[in-house]
C-alpha cells in the first residue's frame, strides 16, 4: 500500500525537508489589512516580524480553503497513493483540522485526518516521523502507532517577549483574562495535547532563556530537537550553541510561521523536543 502524507504550514517543516520526505504542505492564510497572503508567499517571515509591532490593525489568520486540501488529496490519489494521512493542529485552536476533514469527505475512506495536539515542530516532528516510517514501507497501523508515540513525548515550550499578542488573539482564555499590569511579565508557555498552559513567568529575558536551557537538559536524551524563534535568530543560535556540548543529534533552527507568530509576537524563543522516553 502506498501512503501519502499531508500537513499544513503551521507544522514549520522546512521546505527542503518536506520535499525530501514527500510531504505535501497546504499553506494557511495571513491577512494584513485588506491583503491576504498564503503562508510563505508574498511576505517573508523576517519582514512580517519587523513590521508587526508598528501595524495599526492586528493581523488575522485563516485556515486554508477546503478546496486547497481537496487539490492536494486529489493530486496524491491521482499519482497512485492508496491512503492519505493528513496531520494538523488541534481542532479547538484552529479551523485547519475542520477544513481538512470537510475536504476528506469527498474521497470516501481513503483519507484519515489526525489531530496532532500540537503546532510548529511539535506537529512537524510527528509528520517527519511518519514520513520516515513510510520510507521504510511500514504499514498504516505501525505509522499511526509511531505518530501517537511521538505525540505523547513531544514537548513545545516558548518564552514570549510580551503577553500582548497572545491576549489579543483570544485563542487562550487565561491570557485574555490576565490583568494589564502583568503584560510586562515574560510568560513561559507550553502546548501539550492541544492545551496552552502558562508554566511560569520571568521578569528578564535571561531568566527565561535559562529556563529553556534547563528544560532541554532535563529532557535529554532526545530523539529530535528544534530551536524556535520569531525573528530572534541570534538568540536561538546562541541557545543551540550553549546546549551543543551535550547534544547527540542534529537540531533545526526555525523562524516560526507568521500564522503562529501573529498570536505570540516577535522576539519569542522556544523549543520543540522529542525525548527518547
Amino acid at each position: 500500500m502506498k501512503i501519502g502524507l499531508v500537513t499544513d504550514s503551521t507544522s514549520d517543516i522546512p521546505p527542503e525537508l518536506a520535499e525530501e520526505n514527500a510531504i505535501e504542505i497546504v499553506p494557511a492564510v495571513l491577512n494584513l489589512g485588506t491583503a491576504s497572503f498564503l503562508d510563505g508567499d508574498g511576505i517573508s517571515r523576517e519582514d512580517f516580524y519587523e513590521r508587526l509591532p508598528s501595524l495599526k490593525n492586528s493581523p488575522t489568520t485563516a485556515s486554508p480553503s477546503v478546496g486547497s486540501f481537496q487539490e492536494k488529496y486529489d493530486k496524491l490519489l491521482s499519482s497512485g497513493v492508496d491512503r492519505i494521512l493528513s496531520i494538523h493542529p488541534p481542532e479547538h485552536l484552529s479551523g485547519i483540522f475542520n477544513a481538512a476533514r470537510l475536504a476528506a469527505e469527498s474521497f470516501g475512506n481513503k483519507i484519515q485526518i489526525l489531530d496532532s495536539g500540537q503546532v510548529s515542530l511539535g506537529l512537524g516532528f510527528q509528520v517527519l516521523a511518519a514520513a520516515e516510517a513510510v520510507a521504510r514501507d511500514a504499514g498504516v497501523g505501525d505509522i499511526l502507532s509511531l505518530i501517537e508515540s511521538v505525540q505523547k513525548r513531544v514537548r513545545v515550550v516558548a518564552l514570549l517577549d510580551t503577553m500582548e499578542y497572545l491576549r489579543r488573539s483570544g485563542r487562550v482564555s487565561w491570557a485574555k483574562a490576565m490583568m494589564g499590569g502583568l503584560l510586562n511579565i515574560r510568560p513561559l508557555i507550553e502546548l501539550r495535547f492541544g492545551v496552552v498552559a502558562r508554566i511560569g513567568q520571568v521578569r528578564t529575558r535571561a531568566q527565561g532563556v535559562q529556563r529553556l536551557f534547563e528544560n532541554i537538559q532535563n529532557w535529554q536524551p532526545l530523539e529530535r530537537l528544534a530551536i524556535l524563534h520569531t525573528n530572534a535568530e541570534s538568540a536561538a543560535r546562541q541557545l543551540l550553541e550553549d546546549i551543543h556540548p551535550n547534544l547527540k543529534i542534529p537540531a533545526l533552527v526555525v523562524n516560526v510561521t507568521t500564522v503562529i507568530g501573529t498570536h505570540v509576537g516577535p522576539n519569542g524563543l522556544g523549543i520543540a523536543a522529542v525525548p527518547i522516553k
